[in-house]
């Protein structure tokens, strides 16, 4: 079980989260060996002082969950983020800019954030239910060129989440040493399993107790 807790990032990033969920989002991270907790910025902090000492990482997202943000604010965010005590950072791309083909502010708002992160975790989500074929393929190309550890499947708060089948194209895309990270819609050990197969290294879901248990 623990060696499954290692994949997983236990997330909240519901806009009504109480403290005294996060606080039990926390403990819960603590007790089952969880890769991360995965949390909305407002609560870093927090967390920070519950998990300063312990395995599981503070993961945060920025620009989310739209990506609809300036790069300067994406950088801005990133850092003051790592100031309060993220460890891993979970950026959405500007996903109607790389649509207009904008390629190069794709590229600079990766490398800015990764900037930012000064060493951390940073994993880019591409919002892979927005995108063709062609374009989930490119993106992923794009990630991995731009410094990022990571290429993340979804927000989960989009039109859908992550597939078997998006998954085993970005693997085959990017190879085999990239982080990729499968989230949204992911609620049962059989899903987890499914996206593991098809190349994921990290899963992130609300269903994550459900999933060890």
């Amino acid at each position: 079980m623990r060696n499954l807790s290692k994949l997983i990032d236990h997330t909240n990033l519901k806009q009504d989260a109480l403290r005294s969920e996060i606080i039990k989002l926390c403990e819960q991270a603590i007790a089952f060996g969880f890769a991360s907790v995965c949390i909305n910025p407002v609560h870093v902090a927090l967390a920070s002082s519950i998990l300063k000492d312990e395995t599981p990482k503070i993961c945060t997202v920025v620009g989310f969950p739209l990506g609809a943000d300036s790069i300067e604010m994406k950088f801005a965010e990133a850092r003051f983020l790592v100031h309060q005590g993220a460890e891993e950072l979970d950026m959405v791309m500007n996903v109607g800019a790389f649509k207009e083909g904008e390629i190069e502010l794709i590229r600079k708002e990766i490398g800015q954030v990764v900037d930012a992160g000064d060493g951390r975790c940073v994993k880019v989500i591409i919002e892979t239910c927005l995108l063709t074929k062609e374009e989930k393929i490119l993106a992923s190309s794009i990630v991995k060129s731009s410094g990022a550890d990571f290429i993340k499947t979804s927000t989960g708060f989009s039109l859908g989440g992550a597939t078997v089948e998006d998954v085993r194209l970005i693997r085959k895309t990017v190879g085999r040493k990239m982080g990729l990270k499968a989230s949204g819609g992911i609620k049962t050990l059989n899903d987890v399993e499914c996206m593991v197969d098809a190349g994921a290294n990290r899963i992130g879901t609300s269903s994550a107790i459900k999933i060890v248990s």
